[in-house]
């Protein structure tokens, strides 16, 4: 398990509120003038630079060589499920790995999991594109709160997590169509009604209900239903051989040097 320290900690509460702010910046636009609405350009080409900041803080603050080589492990595998499943109306599983590795290796290793399992996998399936940041920050999301769920042993835990899993699929989904929402549905003209644009003069309750009707007909009811439901099948089925093999990797000794004994012989020195 990767120690998260305090530093790390206030790296990641700092990225994800300027994250956050990426993400639901429709809802914090207000204009009444006839001026053209646009995203937070500042924002949106500093988000990368943020993830890649705080993946390196966490790194230098508790990886050592066996957690990379599990991190990067996971992460390959992340990106073959990926390119398996690519997404096709919904189906994914992608999502399951980086719960389960969280769970196990806790919060910390969950979040770095989430952000290179994202990038391994864009770049195997050509997903690259200005829609990544927000991917990989909303799936390290994704690890980092799987590492943070309360303890559970058995059937119980695999029942946890599978719930957890539900939750967030829908809210990966909720959160990446808001960034795109306006840009996507269109944004509204004075005097004309659009059903599902966005409107830079309506307040923010209007915009949230709006906004909800607008992904529930695009995609809470297809593809976040269907990746909601292949996590949930997944982890049921998959969850507790998984959780196991990756304990017992984590409990596995490993050589870390040769000692020279004082006879001449040279003996492997293992880390349990």
């Amino acid at each position: 398990m990767i120690r998260l320290s305090a530093r790390s900690a206030v790296t990641i509460a700092i990225a994800s509120v300027f994250g956050l702010i990426t993400l639901v910046w429709p809802l914090l636009v207000h204009r009444t003038d006839d001026h053209l609405v646009q995203p937070p350009w500042v924002f949106l080409l500093l988000l990368p630079i943020v993830v890649l900041v705080v993946v390196a803080e966490m790194s230098e603050d508790g990886l050592d060589a066996r957690a990379l080589a599990i991190l990067g492990v996971l992460s390959a595998v992340d990106a073959v499920l990926r390119g398996l499943s690519a997404g096709t109306a919904g189906v994914e599983f992608v999502f399951f790995l980086i719960i389960l590795g969280g769970r196990v290796y806790g919060p910390a290793f969950g979040f770095l999991l989430g952000c290179t399992g994202l990038f391994a996998s864009a770049l195997l399936t050509a997903g690259v594109g200005p829609w990544l940041p927000y991917q990989m920050l909303c799936s390290a999301w994704i690890g980092l709160g799987a590492g943070l769920l309360p303890r559970a042993t058995g059937r119980a835990e695999i029942m946890l997590l599978t719930a957890y899993g539900i939750a967030v699929s829908f809210l990966y989904g909720l959160l990446l169509n808001l960034q795109g929402w306006p840009m996507l549905a269109g944004v509204a003209i004075a005097g004309h009604h659009e059903m599902l644009a966005f409107d830079p003069s309506a307040s923010v309750g209007a915009n949230l209900g709006v906004f909800l009707r607008y992904t529930l007909v695009t995609s809470t009811t297809s593809y976040d239903l269907m990746r909601a439901i292949t996590t949930a099948v997944a982890i049921l089925l998959l969850g507790g051989a998984v959780m196991t093999t990756l304990r017992r990797a984590a409990r596995r000794a490993t050589i870390t040097g040769v000692v020279q004994e004082p006879s001449g012989q040279v003996a492997s020195r293992r880390q349990a």
